[in-house]
């Protein structure tokens, strides 16, 4: 086991508290926000912060809550214009020394917010912190004067279809408006024959 922290906010598990809890805040500096920044994909990371506690859970087990606040700024999807959003949001680990990764053919169900991960013999909430930085973030950032445009589908000589006909039930309506056009005409040349008239 080594005795080296695989970075400076990393906690040995052995040396936490059994009967209370480890409190711990992070306030990352400009340049480690620069750094998560690139790491996440982000065009910036304006604040950063992440606060919590690492309680016992039993006599080997561990669970990790907390609370990140950060203001990102990420692409716009529509335009790639910088959109800021602002993120507040509880976090949750539950760190187990009986966790087994299923193998084989044997279904283990999962949890659906994948809170539980193997405890190791160090806890770090830094990591902890840019991961729930990553799981917060929205997936489809978009400016709000931004809008798609219309597209339209057509081929030389026919009527461009937009987005509007492609809408459920456009096909539908489209259809009863040619059966009702077709019906009037037979209509009409029935009565332009005579074919309706009495014998």
């Amino acid at each position: 086991m080594s005795a080296t922290p695989p970075s400076a906010t990393a906690l040995r598990v052995s040396s936490l508290p059994q009967n209370a809890p480890k409190l711990f805040a992070l306030l990352p500096k400009p340049a480690e926000m620069q750094d998560i920044a690139a790491e996440l994909g982000l065009l910036g990371l304006r604040k950063l912060r992440f606060e919590g506690q690492i309680e016992a859970m039993g006599r080997a087990d561990w669970r990790l809550t907390g609370k990140i606040g950060a203001t990102v700024v990420q692409p716009c999807v529509v335009t790639l214009q910088p959109v800021t959003t602002r993120i507040d949001a509880p976090v949750e680990r539950i760190f187990l020394k009986s966790f087994t990764t299923p193998e084989g053919e044997v279904e283990v169900e999962m949890d659906e917010d994948d809170r539980t991960e193997p405890l190791g013999a160090w806890i770090d909430p830094a990591a902890v912190m840019v991961e729930a930085l990553s799981l917060n973030l929205p997936l489809y950032p978009r400016a709000p004067d931004a809008a798609l445009e219309q597209t339209v589908f057509t081929e030389d000589g026919l009527k461009p279809m937009t987005d509007e006909d492609a809408r459920p039930f456009a096909g539908l309506a489209a259809l009863r408006g040619q059966l009702d056009a077709s019906a009037q005409t037979e209509e009409d040349s029935s009565d332009e024959d005579g074919s309706d008239k009495p014998d």
